[in-house]
């Protein structure tokens, strides 16, 4: 794995940081510093994602970011806050998951 794929998923997780700060912002009393949090997170997301770029394909780079983001975030919200499931749920977290591999492969 080159260090451009190690900042990915760097930028990747850093990506779920932001949705997880303001969910925190709302639901505890340190609403201030869940909002940094958030932000912060969201400037070194970039940060990482730029760093990425400079060898992986922008296009394979957004979508495995995002990725990361939307499954990490998804299963924060299933163990964490108790967000329903279904089938349907799962499965289309499962295709986002198989997507990011998949693009991981080909690159």
């Amino acid at each position: 794995m080159t260090l451009a794929w190690i900042y990915l998923i760097i930028a990747g997780l850093l990506e779920i940081g932001w949705p997880l700060g303001f969910k925190l912002s709302q639901t505890t009393s340190y609403r201030v510093v869940y909002i940094l949090m958030a932000v912060v997170c969201m400037g070194l997301s970039g940060f990482f994602l730029w760093l990425a770029q400079r060898d992986i394909p922008i296009g394979t780079a957004y979508a495995v970011w995002t990725g990361i983001g939307a499954a990490g975030t998804f299963l924060i919200g299933l163990v964490v806050f108790h967000d329903p499931t279904s089938m349907m749920r799962i499965l289309s977290f499962l295709l986002i998951v198989t997507g990011v591999i998949g693009l991981k492969i080909s690159a």
